[in-house]
């Protein structure tokens, strides 16, 4: 991998992280990712004209995704409503490569070698140790909604990669997938939706309309690394985001950072990237 690629993808990872803490400081997180799935589906839309039509074979994962998408916007929303963003953040993501290993091992038979088996051993350590720092709220409801984002993290990610490679167009298939994201939380929305909590043309969403198109800058230079860089380093290094959550919850939201929590999120990166390795 090059300097500049590395350099691209570890942007990625800053941006990532830091939609996420735009999500866990907003005080109505449902109202702020509902706009930030609007604002990213606003975005795809522009790029569409530009982009072929994915294949027809492809719309049934676009649509799974969706659905996967959806719940994964509302367990973020969950698990942010109990839990710091340096515990929450790295149990999702550092869980979901994990999951996706353990899952092709059980289904697809894969054998699960010595970098893959120290990866899984790296994440669940690190992931016990954030649960005792999981302070702010019952385990059940810091830990196991985090655990649950990354099942969903782990649902898309394996779907997005079979959806892609059969849409004909990856960009396409990416912009197809926001845009249909954005318009399926509008029932999410409307069936919460009040005089109090309706949409704001306000300071905090035009925040998190910002933090919907970080998520998708962060996701399309992703997609741009992997195409130029083997996906296994690519995936590794944007595990990084894990430790930039938590200083970001240190620096930002007022998180506690002591030395085991910031061991245990390094654990989970370190166990990630042997996972995005293999």
């Amino acid at each position: 991998m090059s300097p500049w690629v590395a350099g691209l993808v570890l942007f990625s990872a800053v941006l990532h992280a830091s939609w996420n803490a735009l999500l866990k400081g907003g005080s109505d997180r449902l109202h702020s990712i509902t706009v930030m799935a609007w604002a990213a589906g606003l975005a795809s839309a522009v790029c569409v004209p530009f982009l072929p039509v994915p294949y027809a074979e492809s719309w049934v994962y676009i649509l799974l995704s969706v659905a996967l998408h959806v719940a994964y916007n509302l367990l973020l929303v969950a698990s942010y409503r109990h839990g710091d963003l340096g515990v929450i953040y790295p149990v999702a993501r550092g869980s979901s490569p994990m999951l996706v290993a353990a899952g092709a091992a059980v289904v697809a038979g894969e054998r699960l070698d010595i970098i893959t088996l120290a990866g899984i051993a790296l994440v669940c350590g690190g992931i016990f140790g954030l649960a005792r720092e999981a302070r702010g709220g019952k385990l059940s409801q810091v830990i196991v909604p985090a655990v649950l984002t990354g099942v969903t993290i782990a649902g898309y990610t394996v779907i997005d990669g079979l959806g892609s490679r059969a849409s004909g167009n990856s960009w396409a298939y990416a912009a197809w997938l926001f845009i249909l994201n954005g318009l399926s939380m509008i029932p999410v929305w409307a069936w919460r939706w009040t005089a109090e909590t309706r949409i704001r043309l306000d300071t905090p969403t035009l925040r998190s309309a910002a933090g919907g198109t970080v998520s998708l800058v962060a996701y399309a230079i992703v997609i741009s690394a992997a195409t130029i860089s083997p996906m296994g380093p690519v995936s590794a290094l944007r595990e990084s985001s894990v430790v930039v959550a938590a200083v970001l919850g240190w620096l930002f939201l007022g998180e506690r950072l002591g030395w085991r929590r910031l061991v245990a999120c390094l654990v989970v990166a370190v166990g990630a990237a042997c996972l995005g390795l293999r």
